[in-house]
């Protein structure tokens, strides 16, 4: 198992660090502190995946339209421009 380049001796050697600086009575409440900020983490992924796809999407559709028409009589728009 290797979470973060981090194999399995390497989180025991961790956990008992962990036992040994905030105690028995502290480490529950600590992991579910981390297990909420990790879901926040997810979540917050979640949403700026779907919006990066979302705003990667709408440029196709808008270049998918036809191009704005001339005027029939050749003119353009430009100030200065021929016609």
């Amino acid at each position: 198992m290797n979470v973060f380049g981090v194999g399995l001796p390497e989180m025991a050697v961790i956990a008992v660090i962990a036992l040994l600086v905030f105690g028995p009575k502290k480490l529950p409440e600590l992991g579910r502190s981390l297990g909420r900020t990790l879901k926040g983490f997810q979540s917050a992924s979640q949403e700026f995946e779907q919006e990066f796809r979302k705003a990667v999407d709408a440029p196709a559709e808008v270049t998918e339209a036809a191009p704005p028409a001339l005027p029939a009589d050749g003119s353009s728009d430009v100030v200065g421009g021929p016609g």
